[in-house]
């Protein structure tokens, strides 16, 4: 046999050997080739169907004769919006923006005007001049309000484009009539007759200037959601990116008779997972809607995830990827003074990590999510409901599991905290924190008097002995979308110290190791490398002998 052969036939089998050590990799980590139908081009066709051309105004609100006067009060705007609009009002009465009650719930316990409760400012009752300043109304300052009322509807809210029209802190939503300064920020009354004379569809300013600072600040409470988000880069969210895509806040959050596409307390954002090449009717808030369940090319590993795990999990890989949000509340810590005076201790970030008021704060920036199985629905402790203050509270919690064939592998910030609780009822403790009078914690700074205060406002007896739980509010990350190239790779979950590895009850390749499927799957790899050096020994033989 010539040098020449043997050199060939040695390639030969080196080649087999390569491609048969391919292929087993290929076969491990691949399913059967995709099938090829809508779903495996139909990301491509459904970004086509939301291509929606720009939408023309059809009237000029300047010139409608409603609105040519001078207004005394905003209820008056909302009548003169009425004139025309005479079937808003009612229908923003049936919202959750308006009730802060869930729709869906008919035991009417679940929102922030019920008996559900967060480790964050913790409670609306007795509170609501501070808390209602988000309130899409006028003067809801205690449990008279009259949520009836059409006139109290504040339609500039959601629809004013000139960035002028602002609510005070802590007027109970309303607009101030003179200059009025808080912190640093003066507020000054709005031109409403310039304002309802510009109104627009709602961009992304006018729902940030509520969700953004949700919690008593930007950024504290969501996370994915505070001012960065305004005009965010492609690196912070491909969707919102202020140079590319631009999406408004409705653009998935899809609006019909001023009720908004989301999830709420008993009702899961989606209950089904349809493209817009199937319906193009479906509301556009789940990934599925845009992208199909087939996103990737096809034959692409990733294709395969979607059914177990979320879009959210490998394209949101941190979130307050730009400006802080905190992690950590503990309100056990407050009440501490200076010279008998409330003060602030200035942190990292230039946020308070201690507050007379609120006491201890934790901040952080570029946060990793935890990782849980979620079917979009979740769980609350009711202020009535019974808790175990030896334990940490779930204030609320992601529902789902591995069984579940609506949960997937979800991002999740989890805040943790610290808040009162009614050691004799045990029963989280709402407290009554702002106000003038004399039980309002930051007036006279005594957990006993607050909480009785705010619990009697809530109708829930009062013990009078307070302690403190440590609890946590789990929150879904969906916000801040990374572009494809600073998305997860296969490696930071397959990995034994992966993002995946507090998960459990199955099988993850490169996390974890069973004794059994290793020694199968050595046997494997060798036989199938005795079998290609045996078949490139064969045919190096067999050549001999022709020759």
């Amino acid at each position: 046999m010539s040098t020449c052969h043997r050199k060939r036939s040695l390639l030969h089998a080196a080649g087999g050997l390569i491609v048969c050590l391919v292929a087993g990799i290929i076969w491990q980590s691949s399913s059967q080739a995709a099938q090829y139908d809508y779903r495996t081009y139909g990301a491509a066709e459904a970004r086509k169907v939301v291509q929606q051309p720009k939408r023309w105004i059809t009237a000029d609100h300047s010139k409608h004769q409603a609105l040519q006067r001078d207004f005394t009060s905003p209820e008056e705007v909302t009548a003169a919006c009425l004139t025309c609009h005479n079937e808003a009002a009612m229908q923003v009465h049936k919202t959750i923006h308006w009730m802060w009650i869930d729709p869906a719930d008919t035991e009417r316990k679940m929102g922030k005007n019920g008996l559900t409760l967060n480790n964050f400012c913790i409670s609306v009752h007795s509170n609501q001049p501070r808390c209602t300043s988000c309130h899409a109304g006028y003067g809801w300052k205690d449990a008279s309000f009259d949520f009836s009322s059409a006139e109290r509807v504040d339609c500039l809210v959601c629809h004013d484009s000139t960035g002028t029209y602002k609510k005070f802190p802590t007027m109970a939503g309303y607009p101030v009539k003179e200059p009025t300064p808080f912190g640093k920020e003066t507020f000054v009354p709005p031109d409403y007759r310039v304002v309802a004379a510009s109104v627009a569809r709602p961009a992304r300013d006018n729902c940030g200037n509520c969700h953004f600072y949700g919690g008593g600040g930007d950024g504290v409470k969501h996370g994915d959601l505070d001012s960065s988000m305004l005009k965010p880069s492609r690196d912070l969210d491909v969707h919102m990116n202020a140079e590319g895509a631009n999406f408004t806040c409705q653009r998935c959050h899809t609006t019909e008779a001023h009720f908004i596409a989301g999830r709420s307390y008993k009702k899961p954002a989606y209950t089904e997972r349809t493209s817009l090449i199937e319906n193009d009717l479906v509301k556009r808030i789940s990934c599925e809607s845009c992208h199909t369940d087939k996103p990737h090319k096809a034959g692409h590993k990733a294709n395969d995830h979607t059914d177990r795990v979320a879009c959210q999990t490998c394209h949101i890989p941190a979130y307050a990827r730009v400006l802080p949000t905190k992690i950590s509340w503990d309100w056990s810590q407050a009440g501490r003074m200076k010279e008998g005076k409330p003060y602030k201790i200035m942190g990292a970030y230039d946020r308070p990590v201690y507050d007379s008021m609120k006491g201890t704060f934790v901040w952080a920036t570029n946060v990793e999510p935890e990782y849980m199985w979620y079917n979009g629905r979740m769980d609350y402790v009711l202020a009535t409901d019974s808790i175990n203050p030896t334990q940490v509270v779930k204030v609320n919690r992601v529902l789902g599991d591995r069984s579940d064939p609506n949960a997937r592998i979800f991002p999740i910030r989890v805040h943790r905290g610290k808040q009162p609780y009614d050691k004799v009822h045990n029963t989280l403790a709402i407290p009554h924190l702002f106000g003038k009078d004399d039980t309002a914690y930051w007036k006279n700074f005594d957990w006993n008097k607050a909480i009785a205060t705010g619990m009697a406002a809530a109708g829930i007896p009062y013990s009078g002995e307070y302690g403190f739980v440590s609890t946590e509010y789990h929150y879904p990350v969906t916000h801040m979308v990374a572009p494809k190239e600073k998305s997860l790779h296969c490696g930071d979950c397959h990995a034994r110290e992966g993002r995946l590895a507090a998960l459990e009850g199955f099988y993850m390749p490169g996390r974890d190791h069973n004794g059994m499927l290793d020694k199968i799957g050595w046997i494997g790899t060798l036989a199938a490398l005795i079998g290609v050096l045996g078949h490139g020994l064969l045919r190096t033989l067999s050549r001999g002998k022709q020759e």
